[in-house]
């Protein structure tokens, strides 16, 4: 479906290690515990639990019982999330979940049925059900707002931390050392460490990585070689590439490469049928 990326998995111990998406993340628990930080907050979603992450919000993701955890995953682009906003007359701006996760029926539901239909290749019930799992959740759990993300600190200096995160985008290959990016904006190493994470949830290290693994995935999904893709996202070697983006994307770069063939092959023989 255009514009969402689908996960089905189970995990017994495998961790996902601190990231942020740029869609939404609507996720049905299906079989065990996941646990989770989010924001300041540790979570728990159990077997029948929606967990509901805004875009852009880090978060974590680990087994919260021995049996591991199972579910399924949504993550809509937020223009598309925004359009059925729209379409249910609210005013414009990007949505926000309040609730982190929820025990609701009927939300599990159109979920379960929304990502079925995608992962059979059904375009025009996977469309269908899709607007209408989103109506569901958006009605039932969600408020109108300009934009979702976290709580102001008294650390924040949005206009350097902007200028820190253009710089770092601009350099992943060769990102400059931290006293170097203090003394471009004139801060102190500590205060800026402290001020980065508050505006992004991440220390600069880490949000570098954040990066090359978004990068990773846009390569990944034009059809790059894994090996090739490691070099220019600048990663290490193809061992650091797998280490860090199964930590984020929960499969290794080759694997997410070919599911990622394979759904586009369904959506062309679907297309070619109609």
């Amino acid at each position: 479906m255009p514009g969402v990326d689908l996960l089905r998995a189970r995990y017994v111990t495998h961790r996902y290690t601190r990231h942020a998406h740029e869609t939404y993340t609507f996720a049905l628990i299906e079989y065990g515990i996941e646990e989770f930080s989010y924001g300041r907050t540790l979570l728990r979603a159990g077997a029948g639990g929606v967990a509901l992450l805004n875009p852009d919000m880090v978060h974590t993701g680990q087994a919260g019982a021995p049996e591991g955890w199972a579910y399924r995953v949504l993550y809509p682009d937020p223009g598309l999330v925004g359009g059925v906003a729209a379409d249910l007359g609210w005013r414009h701006g990007t949505p926000s979940f309040p609730e982190t996760v929820v025990y609701d029926g009927r939300s599990a539901r159109l979920l379960r049925a929304a990502h079925i239909a995608a992962e059979h290749g059904d375009r025009l019930a996977s469309s269908s059900l899709l607007r209408a799992a989103l109506a569901g959740l958006l009605q039932a759990h969600a408020r109108p707002g300009d934009r979702a993300g976290i709580e102001r600190g008294p650390y924040r200096s949005p206009a350097a931390i902007a200028a820190v995160r253009d710089l770092l985008a601009d350099r992943l290959a060769d990102p400059p050392s931290l006293d170097d990016l203090a003394g471009e904006l004139g801060m102190n190493p500590f205060a800026l460490v402290r001020s980065f994470r508050a505006e992004t949830g991440l220390p600069p290290h880490a949000y570098v990585n954040h990066l090359r693994v978004r990068l990773a995935r846009q390569l990944l999904d034009s059809g790059v070689a894994p090996a090739d893709v490691a070099a220019t996202a600048g990663f290490a070697d193809q061992a650091h590439l797998t280490r860090h983006f199964k930590r984020v994307v929960g499969v290794p770069p080759r694997a997410y490469q070919r599911y990622r063939e394979a759904g586009k092959n369904v959506q062309d023989s679907s297309g070619a049928a109609s």
